[in-house]
């Protein structure tokens, strides 16, 4: 699968970010829920290792997925098992295993079935589905270590994948907020890294999305508000999609407040 390449190649260059950093600065708290950027590579590295047993060992899933429910419906919340789970192990430690997880869920998943369907936390999703939803999470938790190093991402056309799917979950955003989905859906019209043009629907004047890919993918991750791009929205069916986007699972989850998740001055 070539999204189990573009997977690999997304956490290839976060790798390559953090792999120099002192044990200090891994500790160092990001803008997203003050998690360090260690935090972020435990996270990262946790749910690799979900993705992978998911796709090789659904039993092995089930037992490793248990314990995470118990600690959750016992009133704590993930990130708290995230850090016990990997209590006894170094930030340089964490960042080898990390690397050495994701290599080995990318060539999994590279040669799957694309359609082969995983067990996930809530419904089941085909191996694409899945490998898609890790580069989109390494993506964009990665935005808040690139942010807090004060570094500019250079991206790349794959981030495609993450698009695709911020477009595909248009209907989430306020299946999942029980707000009725507007109809019609927005013409969104973006710019990639390369300088390609991605038309998604249709052509509409007074309800539409246009600007850097980049833009609106950080949106839909909620790495960014959408008054901190370049995206330019028109329509109330537009506005209500980029005020309320979310292309990730789970409850709804509030949108960063303007200027809160930005690059620090360096």
């Amino acid at each position: 699968m070539q999204q189990a390449k573009d997977f690999f190649a997304e956490s290839e260059d976060v790798f390559a970010l953090v792999s120099g950093l002192s044990e200090e600065v891994l500790t160092t708290a990001t803008a997203f829920k003050q998690w360090s950027i260690a935090d972020i590579i435990q996270h990262l590295h946790f749910w690799n290792e979900a993705a992978l047993l998911s796709l090789t060992d659904a039993a092995g899933f089930e037992k490793f997925f248990k314990p995470v429910g118990a600690h959750i419906f016992g009133g704590k919340d993930l990130k708290s098992y995230e850090r016990e789970y990997f209590a006894n192990v170094s930030a340089s430690e964490l960042i080898a295993a990390w690397q050495s997880m994701y290599r080995a869920t990318a060539a999994a998943f590279e040669q799957a079935d694309p359609s082969q369907r995983v067990a996930w936390v809530g419904p089941s999703m085909s191996a694409r589905s899945s490998i898609t939803a890790r580069q989109m999470e390494t993506w964009s938790h990665a935005q808040a270590i690139y942010d807090v190093l004060g570094i500019d991402r250079v991206d790349q056309d794959r981030i495609r994948n993450i698009v695709v799917l911020g477009i595909n979950t248009y209907g989430w955003t306020f299946v999942n907020r029980k707000i009725d989905v507007p109809d019609p859906m927005p013409y969104v019209r973006l710019v990639s890294p390369s300088g390609d043009v991605w038309n998604y629907g249709d052509p509409q004047e007074d309800n539409c999305i246009q600007g850097s890919a980049v833009a609106f993918a950080q949106v839909v991750t909620q790495t960014r508000n959408v008054v901190d791009t370049n995206l330019q929205v028109v329509g109330d069916n537009a506005n209500l999609w980029m005020t309320n986007a979310q292309c990730f699972a789970g409850a709804p989850n509030p949108v960063p407040e303007p200027g809160v998740r930005c690059k620090a001055p360096v």
